[in-house]
């Protein structure tokens, strides 16, 4: 007698199992992106720019060779040039993270 009774609660709870699973998991799959995006320099800047500051900026390591500094260079002031909705403050600290890391950094620092 007890029989039926003890495989029927065994199926209602792998019912309710599988059902909490599966509630898990769309919730998981729902969930923002913003865990696995790339965490970029959010500003703040020096008076005078530092190495340390200028590769933040790039999105690159201060010990990066010349022409991966352009490459970086290149790829952050094409999505953030005044021509294009850019701020010209972002743009001539962007062309000054460039400056410092290639070693042609000016005395004076920004224009700005």
């Amino acid at each position: 007698m007890a029989s039926p009774l003890i495989a029927g609660l065994a199926i209602a709870a792998a019912a309710y199992a599988g059902r909490y699973g599966i509630q898990a998991w769309q919730a998981f799959k729902a969930r923002p992106p913003t865990a696995r995006m790339r965490k970029f320099y959010e500003g703040g800047f020096q008076p005078k720019m530092t190495r340390r500051e200028a590769a933040l900026i790039l999105g690159i390591k201060e010990s990066t060779p010349a022409d991966k500094v352009r490459e970086a260079h290149r790829r952050v002031m094409v999505a953030n040039h005044p021509d294009a909705g850019g701020s010209h403050y972002l743009a001539s600290k962007i062309n000054e993270a460039k400056e410092t890391l290639l070693g042609k950094s000016k005395s004076s620092g920004s224009a700005f």
